[in-house]
C-alpha cells in the first residue's frame, strides 16, 4: 500500500479506511475508502512496515526528506505513546470529532477508545531538550520533553488552586526594630509564632523567647497589615535594596498564599522560594510541607532542563513543584510534575 504527499498530509487508498482508521485510529477519512494522514502517523506506518511507501520513499528517505525540526520528535512521542497502548490524534481542528483543538500537538484518548469518543485523556505538546517554552503555554496538559538520546520525560501541568486552614488572628503594633536585611519583634504574642508559624525565635524554635526573627518579606506582609509598629513602606523599599525587584514579587506571592491560609516558609534549602504547609495547627504539630513554590515574572519562559530539575529535586523531597506566575493582573500558580502515560 502506498501514499501520495499533499502538502502537510499524506493519503492513502484502496482499504486504507477500514485498515488504517477504523480499526486502529490513524487519520483523518476522507470519503470512501480513503484516509488522509499526518507526516507523523505516515511515518510510523512506514516504520511499522504497515506502509509501503509515500511517492516511493520508506521510512528512512521519508524522515530524512522532512525539513521540520519539530519533526522528529513529535515522532518519538507519537510512537512511545502507540508503543504504550494509546490511540492518539494530530490536534487539526478538521481531523478531531467532538473535541476542540488548542495548540497541542496530540490529543491522546483513554485506553480502549479513539478518534470520536469524544474524550481526551491527555493533550500533549513536544518540544526537545534545547528549546524553551512559554508559562503561558502550560497549565492545561502535558508537556513531552525530548532529550538529545532520544529519551522522552512527560511533564504534567495543571492551574492548582492553592488553599490551607492556617487562619491566625494577627496582632497590633509589635515592637519591631528593622535590622540591615531582616527584622527583630520584641515580646509578640505567642500566636504569631505558634499558631501563624511567623518567623523564628531568636533563642532557637524550642526555647523560651521574647522575640522572632522575621524575613523582610514576613515583615513586609506584617507591617501592611498593622500587625506590627514598623512602617511598610520602609520595610518594602528595604526589601527592594537587598533583593531588587524581585522582593515585590515575592511578597506579593507570599500575601495571597497567607490570604488563601497557607503557611509559605523559606525554601532555601531546595533551591526554591517558599515551601508550604496547607495543614498547620501550632508549631508544635504540624506535618510535611507540600509545595515548593518559585517565583516568577509574567512572560517568563523555562528551559526544559531547569523544569526537569525543579521537578525532580520537588519529587525527590516528597513535595509537589509550583510556580508563581507575577503579573499586573495577579498571580499564576502553575503545577509541574512528572508523568507515566
Amino acid at each position: 500500500m502506498d501514499g501520495h504527499l499533499d502538502g502537510d498530509v499524506v493519503h492513502v487508498g484502496q482499504d486504507a479506511r477500514q485498515r488504517f482508521h477504523d480499526s486502529r485510529g490513524y487519520g483523518y477519512p476522507l470519503g470512501g475508502n480513503d484516509v488522509a494522514l499526518s507526516r507523523v502517523e505516515a511515518a510510523h506506518l512506514l516504520y511499522r512496515g504497515d506502509l509501503d511507501s509515500v511517492d516511493g520513499m520508506g521510512f528512512r528517505e521519508f524522515v530524512r526528506d522532512a525539513t521540520d525540526a519539530s519533526f522528529m520528535p513529535r515522532f518519538l512521542v507519537y510512537a512511545d505513546l502507540r508503543e504504550r497502548g494509546f490511540y492518539l490524534s494530530p490536534a487539526r481542528g478538521d481531523w478531531l470529532k467532538r473535541l476542540d483543538p488548542g495548540d497541542e500537538d496530540f490529543v491522546v484518548y483513554p485506553r480502549g477508545s479513539g478518534p470520536g469518543a469524544g474524550e481526551a485523556l491527555y493533550r500533549v505538546n513536544v518540544i526537545g531538550e534545547r528549546e524553551s517554552t512559554p508559562a503561558t503555554a502550560l497549565g492545561d496538559g502535558v508537556l513531552a520533553v525530548v532529550d538529545e538520546e532520544s529519551e522522552i520525560t512527560y511533564l504534567d501541568t495543571d492551574r492548582p488552586d492553592i488553599a490551607g486552614n492556617a487562619d491566625v488572628e494577627l496582632p497590633e503594633g509589635v515592637d519591631t526594630d528593622l535590622l540591615a536585611d531582616r527584622a527583630t519583634c520584641w515580646n509578640p504574642p505567642e500566636r504569631l509564632y505558634h499558631e501563624g508559624f511567623y518567623g523564628t525565635p531568636l533563642s532557637g524554635r524550642d526555647a523560651d523567647f521574647d522575640a522572632l526573627q522575621l524575613s523582610l518579606v514576613e515583615a513586609a506582609y506584617l507591617a501592611t497589615r498593622g500587625a506590627l509598629d514598623a512602617d511598610p513602606e520602609t520595610v518594602c523599599e528595604r526589601g527592594r535594596e537587598v533583593e531588587g525587584e524581585r522582593f515585590d514579587r515575592r511578597l506579593q506571592a507570599y500575601a495571597e498564599l497567607r490570604e488563601r491560609n497557607v503557611v509559605p516558609k523559606t525554601g532555601f534549602k531546595f533551591g526554591a522560594d517558599f515551601r508550604t504547609y496547607a495543614e498547620f495547627e501550632t508549631v508544635d504539630d504540624f506535618g510535611h510541607s507540600e509545595l515548593l513554590v518559585r517565583v516568577l515574572p509574567e512572560g517568563h519562559t523555562f528551559v526544559p532542563r531547569d523544569l526537569s530539575l525543579d521537578v525532580r529535586l520537588a519529587n525527590g523531597v516528597r513535595k509537589e513543584m509550583v510556580f508563581a506566575i507575577v503579573g499586573e493582573d495577579g498571580i499564576e500558580w502553575l503545577r509541574v510534575g512528572r508523568l507515566t502515560p
